[in-house]
């Protein structure tokens, strides 16, 4: 049952919200939902390896589609390859939830990340971008009549990239995260949502801390049965360092958009490489806006997971 609808739409040069008009429901579906490096792709494989209880490394790409990017296959194509799938579908979004249909069948997977650690990551991420990418993404950008203009090119300073971040919004009503949406409207979006049963949330800190037992939480909140004796190994296979290694059968064709391929998509993994690099300013106006926009449980979520917020229902 549709509980409601998309309340606003969101359009960069990157996301189309207006794609999941298309989109039609199974009861067991999973939606992956992260704002940019948060742990997306980890979560997919996550994901994949207890629906598929196998360590092979599956293109990521083809068997969990990412409905709302709008540099690749047209939303027909997208829908009609989802549509022939026989596995339980997981798919990605990078939108707030007030950007998608919510449904009470389907699942609904959040991680988050400290934001200070993902415009970290955003910045080597956007600097890989291949000439392909940034020429999609320009025409992207170009033939939109509500951006009309190329996508921004990221700065090689990161103290630069993280000023730009922190103060200029790409998004109507947004005050920051460019070249996507706030960081901070995102993350409200979904705390709002974190009490409903068939919402999950998931720290990029707890699945570093303790990766077994939090892909046995996820498959719990799935529904997903997995041998004890089994787990280990599938937790292994979505370690940082095995994806890396795996990196070109995992992002398949996706590799492309990135000068260095697979392996540059994967760069490090690692949290607080902000400290002593981004200016003071900065910094403080990053816990400014996080004690502003957000309740103190939320600030506390997102800096350090489920143990900083409360345990086992993250607190109000």
């Amino acid at each position: 049952m549709l509980l409601w609808s998309p309340q606003r739409e969101y359009r960069t040069w990157m996301f189309d919200s207006r794609r999941w008009r298309h989109y039609v429901p199974r009861p067991d579906d999973i939606v992956i939902a992260t704002y940019p490096k948060c742990g997306t792709t980890w979560m997919q494989r996550i994901v994949g390896l207890l629906v598929f209880q196998t360590t092979e490394p599956k293109p990521i790409t083809q068997i969990s589609a990412w409905i709302d990017r709008r540099i690749g296959p047209p939303i027909e194509a997208v829908v009609a390859a989802i549509e022939a799938q026989t596995h339980r579908r997981f798919l990605k979004t990078h939108l707030p939830l007030d950007g998608l249909p919510f449904y009470d069948e389907v699942k609904y997977v959040h991680v988050a990340r400290d934001g200070r650690d993902a415009c970290m990551s955003f910045h080597n991420h956007g600097r890989n971008f291949s000439d392909f990418m940034m020429a999609a993404l320009d025409k992207s950008g170009l033939e939109d009549e509500t951006i009309a203009r190329p996508y921004p090119r990221i700065p090689a300073d990161v103290k630069t990239y993280f000023h730009r971040w922190i103060t200029q919004g790409e998004v109507s009503g947004h005050a920051d995260g460019s070249p996507a949406m706030s960081y901070f409207e995102f993350q409200r979006s979904w705390w709002a949502a974190r009490d409903r049963s068939n919402v999950l949330m998931v720290h990029y800190n707890d699945l570093k801390a303790d990766l077994v037992g939090e892909m046995r939480r996820i498959a719990d909140f799935l529904g997903i049965w997995v041998d004890p004796d089994l787990l280990p190994r599938l937790a292994e296979a979505a370690s940082f360092e095995t994806m890396k290694r795996d990196s070109d059968a995992l992002l398949s064709s996706m590799a492309s958009i990135f000068k260095d391929g697979g392996r540059g998509f994967f760069f490090q993994g690692v949290n607080d490489r902000w400290r002593d690099v981004v200016d003071p300013e900065d910094l403080a106006l990053y816990e400014e806006k996080l004690r502003t926009k957000l309740s103190p449980a939320c600030g506390r979520w997102l800096a350090g997971g489920r143990g900083a917020a409360g345990e086992p229902r993250l607190a109000a």
